[in-house]
């Protein structure tokens, strides 16, 4: 990968750490350090100071409509008619109640992206099942111009009973998923602008919102095993120009947007992952719901995360305080980029280009 700092290489969970020369180690991994050269001599810049804060995540400048003040089941006022193959859909109680002083449920579902089309429903707590839900997904696919969703990302796993029967009943594929950017950034902006105004605002308790914990760290299944890894990082043109093979169907991967603030020069950490079977190792990581990669230091190594809950051990390193630095320096550049990171798999650390190729951004938790 060109522009890419490679740092020590390190054996996967499962292989053995030897499948790869060791790169030697030039300096301890530190975010904002200066991009050595790659394999194929080019040189990427050097880092400015146009940072993303800390925890930002993609900001949407479409308007969301206004919440009716009674909890009777009522769509957004003006919206177009869904067209796009993907929804973001939560469905989940409120910081608000209805005239019965009960707790008012509220369904949002969009498109991903900036100025896509939304829609807002509310519902009384007693309506809260399949076939209400069902009977809403109906009206909007049968409305003038509407076209039927592929799938439909949801990350609330308490409701998945609930919302892949309605989405399975109108044949849309439910995706338990944690990358429902466009939707955190529609809740974060409903949570500040919308539920306080309304006339019957009451934030919920602590412990009483809906939110998915990640499950217990498993051992990864060995058609996901590489041979090696390393921390890398790229600036972010260059890691943009290394997406074009996606773009182009060269290789496997999928991209997360763009945290708000990120400059072209900003240095966005990641993983590379080696393997002589690079192929069929991106077609399988491919066939996951992927949210991000977490350097665990307790454990000492990577843990995949996935889907709304699944996690599995990725690779590991020798326990020691510079291995230990490097895995801290990594966590700490990724806050860094507003969660922004990426994960390539290879099939050498002196390939030219990518089998797989992964933009992610940790989403957080949900703000409503």
């Amino acid at each position: 990968m060109p522009g890419a700092f490679t740092m020590q290489t390190h054996g996967m969970c499962g292989a053995s750490p030897q499948s790869l020369p060791c790169v030697p180690l030039a300096k301890p991994f530190v975010a904002h350090t200066s991009v050595h050269r790659g394999a194929s001599g080019r040189r990427a810049g050097s880092p400015r100071a146009h940072r993303p804060r800390r925890g930002a995540r993609p900001q949407c400048s479409a308007h969301s409509p206004t919440l009716a003040p009674d909890a009777t089941p009522q769509p957004s006022p003006t919206t177009p008619a869904p067209t796009g193959q993907d929804w973001e859909l939560d469905f989940c109680s409120r910081p608000m109640l209805d005239e019965r002083g009960k707790r008012v449920w509220e369904l949002l579902i969009c498109e991903p992206g900036p100025g896509g089309w939304r829609h807002v429903q509310v519902f009384p707590n007693n309506k809260i099942n399949s076939g209400e839900l069902g009977r809403v997904l109906q009206a909007l696919l049968t409305a003038p111009g509407a076209r039927k969703p592929e799938r439909a990302r949801f990350f609330r796993g308490q409701m998945q009973t609930i919302i892949s029967r309605a989405l399975a009943d109108q044949d849309i594929v439910p995706l338990p998923s944690r990358r429902c950017y466009t939707l955190y950034d529609w809740l974060a902006q409903r949570a500040k602008e919308v539920y306080p105004a309304h006339p019957r605002f009451s934030p919920l308790k602590a412990g009483t919102r809906l939110r998915s914990d990640w499950g217990p760290v498993a051992e990864l299944p060995p058609a996901l095993r590489g041979e090696a890894w390393s921390f890398v990082q790229l600036p972010m043109d260059v890691l943009l120009k290394e997406y074009e093979d996606v773009d182009a169907g060269r290789a496997f991967g999928s991209r997360a947007p763009v945290p708000e603030g990120t400059g072209q020069d900003t240095l966005v950490p990641g993983v590379a992952v080696y393997s002589r079977r690079a192929g069929p190792l991106a077609a399988w990581t491919a066939g996951l719901e992927l949210c991000g990669v977490v350097a665990d230091t307790e454990r000492a190594g990577l843990v995949l995360q996935a889907g709304v809950s699944q996690q599995w051990r990725y690779g590991r390193y020798g326990r020691s305080e510079e291995t230990s630095a490097e895995a801290e320096a990594w966590q700490a550049a990724k806050a860094d980029a507003g969660g922004l990171h990426f994960l390539a798999i290879m099939a050498s650390a002196d390939a030219e280009t990518c089998s797989g190729l992964w933009i992610l951004c940790d989403p957080g938790d949900p703000a409503a």
